[in-house]
């Protein structure tokens, strides 16, 4: 079973929220407040926190800016992936993402389902790489962002998370870039 190794050092990673809403202010944003919370509690720098509308260039424009800042190494989007007209956001940075992560989605309404049943079948959370950065569509309620957070990025964006975790993949995530200058390089 998964563990913390103590003997690992904390890396804190520079993470970035975007709130996706039409009607919110960053005052009114509790989503987006949990998530910086717990973002600065767990040791992560906070690297940027904004709000877009409901709006496929605008949410491509700031994400695809993020993703290109080196102070950024993970994206955390809440909002706009319910089923309502104005809900864009994995229309938005699906088509995006250089590798898409299943494996989030599928986690994401397992812990879901436990909380509220088959209504978790309404949220189209979702995850990928963009840019060599990690990027998480979060649904736009606080419940959602603290399950998310506490049962899975915590640990994942934990180095000392093992068997595994995001952080110690980060490094080798842009490869294929190096000999341009990648990210990482």
């Amino acid at each position: 079973m998964a563990n913390i190794d103590e003997s690992r050092p904390f890396i804190p990673v520079g993470i970035a929220v975007l709130t996706v809403s039409d009607t919110r202010s960053l005052d009114e944003d509790r989503s987006g407040s949990t998530l910086a919370q717990r973002i600065e509690e767990a040791g992560h720098r906070l690297a940027s926190r904004d709000i877009v509308t409901d709006d496929i260039e605008a949410i491509r424009e700031k994400v695809t800016a993020w993703s290109n800042d080196p102070a950024i190494d993970v994206i955390i989007t809440t909002g706009g992936t319910g089923f309502t007209g104005r809900d864009v956001t994995p229309e938005a940075l699906e088509p995006m993402f250089d590798k898409k992560m299943d494996g989030f989605s599928a986690i994401f309404h397992r812990i879901s389902y436990e909380k509220i049943g088959t209504s978790t079948i309404q949220s189209r959370a979702t995850g990928g790489l963009l840019n060599a950065t990690f990027v998480f569509v979060l649904p736009g309620s606080p419940g959602a962002c603290r399950d998310a957070w506490d049962q899975i990025l915590a640990t994942q964006l934990d180095y000392r998370h093992m068997p595994c975790n995001f952080v110690e993949i980060m490094p080798r995530l842009d490869e294929h870039l190096k000999r341009s200058g990648g990210k990482y390089a």
